[in-house]
């Protein structure tokens, strides 16, 4: 088991709250094409904030093409996406850098930690970019670090971590601008059965603690059944 009875109790409690809370992402009549192959006919999507929601579907259904465009890596051929209100692709190549640094993380099935740099500078480098106060920063991410249980661990490269460990580096560099939204694509899909079963548990309790919206792409069945709700993409289309 994933969740303990005391997590699920604490989901529960959760999911009937979610009507109380605002919408932090939509989006519209979402289509997108690769040459002649139609991924995306259409989607739309409501995500409220402090909401987890997974996203599954068979390989090639368009998981990742959509979580892609949802958090700005990629662009619709139509439709719409807004996050806090903000019309996403309206915005100049330049404000939507700023505005995906600030208030978008992510993260991959591979961890994409830079390996010149330790634990503690991977999780600082978005904070940097975004023009945070250096000693502010450093304060910030050990915070994070210990929170996830990996602060120990700051001093030392990616090649020094075990998959787990990088993984949670990862997830801190996600949170340390303070996101509306972190988007993960195949978080645990490197991970042994121990170490997925630790992270999924991990975006739960950071659900409680900080109110953070999760989009989740998964092909494990325990994380998606886990998430507030599930959306499953077939032919291009959210079948439920």
């Amino acid at each position: 088991m994933v969740a303990k009875l005391g997590d699920q109790q604490l989901l529960c409690n959760w999911q009937n709250q979610l009507y109380l809370y605002p919408l932090m992402l939509t989006a519209t009549n979402i289509h997108k094409s690769y040459s002649n192959l139609k991924v995306l006919k259409g989607i739309e999507v409501d995500i409220k904030q402090g909401e987890i929601v997974s996203i599954v579907g068979a390989s090639g259904a368009g998981k990742s093409t959509l979580l892609h465009i949802l958090g700005t890596l990629d662009r619709p051929d139509s439709g719409e996406v807004q996050l806090k209100g903000e019309n996403l692709f309206t915005m100049s190549k330049d404000k939507l850098a700023k505005f995906r640094n600030e208030q978008i993380g992510f993260v991959f099935q591979f961890h994409n930690l830079l390996p010149e740099f330790t634990a503690l500078e991977n999780v600082c480098i978005p904070g940097y970019i975004k023009g945070v106060e250096q000693k502010e920063l450093k304060n910030k991410a050990l915070n994070l670090l210990a929170l996830l249980n990996v602060d120990q661990r700051s001093e030392n490269k990616p090649s020094q971590l075990s998959g787990g460990e990088q993984q949670r580096v990862a997830v801190a560099r996600a949170l340390i601008n303070d996101p509306a939204v972190i988007f993960a694509d195949e978080p645990s899909g490197n991970l042994d059965s121990k170490n997925a079963d630790e992270l999924h548990s991990l975006f739960f309790k950071l659900r409680e603690s900080l109110n953070q919206t999760f989009v989740l792409v998964t092909h494990n069945p325990q994380l998606a059944k886990m998430a507030d709700r599930k959306l499953v993409i077939k032919d291009g289309i959210i079948q439920a």
